[in-house]
């Protein structure tokens, strides 16, 4: 029985083998806090490729040094850092697989530096994964438009390194999303006045150097947890214009701005579901689901209900890089492993 999560996906120059996606997970390991990818990066990011995954996403990867979550956190910031990329897209092609990686600006969830930069000086309170409070300043209009050629540059060379696709952070409380969140953004020019502009121009700079079968996609927080966080309209508002910007497609996530609040829902599997659907029939567009979807039963039937296009496994595939080939078989379809596991995995 063929599985859709076992179909081909193409979208513009990017085919993909199947419907499964690793998503950016931060691995934390650079050790010579230069930002580039070392033997872990290779490691972990060729075991999944051999597990068959069709779409890996690397990590969130930072437009300049400051904007990292941590010290040990990758860095695209640089031409000098473009081979260690090559040969980390190079691996994960030898599998079959296809390469995307996500740029993006930690902003003020930067902890490796006293003070960090966003949108403007709202706090975000210490919480487990952050430790004490970061009291950040908020950008210039010049350093906003700045920030805005540093995404730019690093697209340009995740291109020259020979990514498939690119996804730009716009969620978790990252620094675009800090633009584009009400509760955040308290800015009076025209960045506050227009929540969607930074995210805009980011979207038409990345675009522009990218090849025009090039599909780029964007990572969005669908609502807010937070007391008095938006909702999934304004997300969807948002989304709108990152789609006329030039966003191809969506990966909906939730969340991540700050502590949560009193209405956080539960953590259960496909809670994220329903607002990639939102974003697939109001946007007209491929959306990547996300949110406990390890279970095989479960991200088929995602699937087959429409609610996305492709499925996203992230503690799942930490847990077990060859999740794909697993689950594939599990929902008792055929898939091609690599010649040398032939005999372990029947």
């Amino acid at each position: 029985m063929k599985t859709l999560l076992n179909t081909p996906f193409t979208y513009k120059n990017m085919e993909l083998k199947n419907r499964v996606v690793m998503p950016p997970m931060c691995q934390y390991s650079v050790t010579k806090e230069d930002g580039t990818p070392n033997d872990w990066h290779f490691v972990h990011y060729a075991s999944r490729a051999v597990g068959q995954t069709g779409l890996i996403i690397v990590e969130m990867t930072n437009i300049e040094p400051d904007g990292r979550i941590t010290a040990n956190c990758l860095g695209l910031w640089d031409d000098a850092q473009i081979p260690a990329y090559k040969q980390l897209v190079d691996v994960i092609h030898a599998q079959g697989s296809k390469a995307a990686i996500q740029i993006a600006h930690a902003g003020r969830k930067a902890t490796h530096i006293k003070t960090p930069v966003s949108s403007s000086e709202m706090p975000v309170e210490a919480h487990s994964e952050f430790g004490e409070t970061r009291y950040p300043r908020a950008l210039s209009t010049e350093e906003v438009k700045q920030m805005v050629d540093k995404y730019k540059e690093a697209a340009r060379r995740a291109v020259a390194a020979g990514f498939d696709s690119i996804e730009i952070h716009g969620a978790h409380g990252y620094l675009i999303h800090q633009f584009h969140s009400p509760g955040i953004n308290k800015r009076d020019d025209d960045y506050g006045r227009d929540l969607s502009l930074f995210g805009v121009e980011v979207i038409k700079a990345v675009k522009s150097v990218m090849p025009e079968d090039m599909p780029l996609m964007f990572r969005i927080s669908a609502r807010e947890y937070m007391d008095g966080g938006y909702n999934v309209d304004h997300a969807l508002e948002l989304g709108r214009k990152y789609k006329e910007a030039g966003v191809d497609l969506f990966d909906i996530s939730t969340g991540g701005e700050a502590p949560a609040g009193s209405d956080k829902p539960g953590n259960y599997p496909g809670y994220q579901v329903p607002f990639a659907r939102r974003f697939k029939e109001e946007l007209d567009v491929p959306v990547i689901a996300v949110g406990i979807l390890d279970t095989p039963e479960v991200a088929e039937m995602t699937l087959k209900n429409n609610d996305a296009d492709l499925i996203a496994v992230g503690r799942g595939m930490l847990n077990d890089p060859y999740w794909t080939i697993h689950a594939i078989k599990q929902l008792r379809d055929e898939i091609i492993v690599p010649t040398q596991y032939e005999r372990g995995i029947r």
